[in-house]
């Protein structure tokens, strides 16, 4: 999931040249809907009518996804495109890098896991490293007061979106989960988004364009999203926030060889910081009398 979302900036920027953005995200969006759709449909045509061990989805399943299909692609997709547009790429990164955080107390506040005061230390030496990554670099003023809103406020629905899913994920798998609540968020983008998709000139989109589609809808979107899912579900919504802190590592590494850019220590102490805590989330405590 990291490799794959760390060299996803780079095929955007590629297919973004000729395209749109909101076009361009309700392509993907749709794109990736269709196909988790139909691996949910072949799926089900593959398992015996008389199979039992899969739990059916309940009203309050279905409500549930709703609510992640509004929060997760929905909103989200609208406040990161709307946001990255109007502040820096380093504003950005730095906010997101705060998405472990804001995962961890959801996921407390929700009583889905109890976060020990290392993993905390973890959480903030990784900021720390996001901050010396790239918010070296950021500037904070009027101009991007409202493009950092948006970006503030699309990382708090990503955060949602990965707590809100943690109970479906306990009897439901990624590839339900994932791809209901994102054929249900690519619905309202599409609607949201009917007028720019008509007036796109489809025929400037170039093959290296549509390349670049594929890449950031089929690993970006359907790939990426189940690891992020059976992350969730197999580590936790906290523990697996904190990996998407290492995607601006990976994004340094694929500029460096791909387009030359310079790392520098400075970027490689950074890259150490936020490797570190990601260690320090991995220590396993021993129990205390009372937990035992």
């Amino acid at each position: 999931m990291v490799v794959i979302w760390g060299s996803n900036f780079s095929a955007i920027k590629y297919a973004l040249r000729e395209f749109p953005q909101t076009s361009f995200n309700a392509l993907r969006l749709a794109l990736a809907a269709a196909v988790f759709l139909c691996a949910i449909a072949a799926l089900n045509a593959r398992r015996p009518r008389d199979a039992t061990s899969v739990a059916p989805l309940t009203r309050a399943d279905w409500q549930r996804i709703v609510l992640l299909g509004v929060i997760g692609h929905f909103c989200y997709q609208l406040a990161f495109v709307a946001g990255v547009a109007r502040t820096s790429a380093s504003n950005a990164a730095l906010i997101f890098g705060a998405t472990p955080v804001a995962v961890a107390l959801l996921s407390s506040i929700a009583g889905h896991e109890r976060v020990p005061p290392i993993r905390w230390a973890g959480f903030a030496l990784s900021v720390v490293g996001i901050y010396v990554l790239v918010g070296r670099s950021a500037t904070w003023s009027s101009a991007t007061f409202a493009g950092d809103a948006l970006v503030f406020c699309g990382m708090l629905c990503w955060s949602t979106y990965s707590v809100v899913a943690q109970p479906l994920l306990q009897r439901h798998s990624p590839l339900i989960v994932t791809g209901y609540s994102m054929a249900i968020g690519a619905v309202f983008y599409l609607m949201f988004s009917a007028r720019d998709v008509w007036n796109t000139e489809w025929s400037r989109v170039t093959p290296g364009d549509w390349v670049g589609i594929a890449y950031a809808t089929l690993l970006s979107f359907n790939v990426a999203y189940i690891l992020w899912y059976a992350g969730v579900q197999r580590l936790g919504s906290a523990r697996t926030a904190l990996y998407s802190n290492l995607v601006p590592i990976v994004s340094l590494i694929v500029a460096a060889l791909w387009l030359g850019e310079a790392i520098g220590w400075t970027k490689a102490a950074g890259a150490a910081a936020v490797l570190i805590g990601l260690a320090l989330t991995r220590v396993r405590l021993p129990l205390s009398n009372e937990a035992r």
